[in-house]
């Protein structure tokens, strides 16, 4: 964590004291989304950086994928 970072969060946690805890509960939810939403964007990032296959299918599955698209090309 940045020196800028624990600055921002020693200040905000100030105001949090004054918070009801229904905001409370509401902020820690956001903060829980942001915090997916930051993992969700590192993983793509993470197999972009090696031109991983992002798949639902099976690992049997792909190569077959690509035979297909083989025999279509040279018909």
């Amino acid at each position: 964590m940045t020196h800028a970072e624990k600055y921002i969060v020693k200040t905000y946690s100030g105001l949090f004291e004054s918070l009801s805890s229904i905001s409370k509960l509401e902020l820690l939810e956001k903060l829980a989304k942001s915090i997916r939403k930051d993992t969700k964007i590192k993983e793509k990032e993470f197999f972009k950086s090696f031109g991983a296959l992002a798949s639902e299918k099976s690992a049997a599955k792909i190569p077959m994928r690509f035979r297909k698209i083989g025999h279509s090309e040279t018909k």
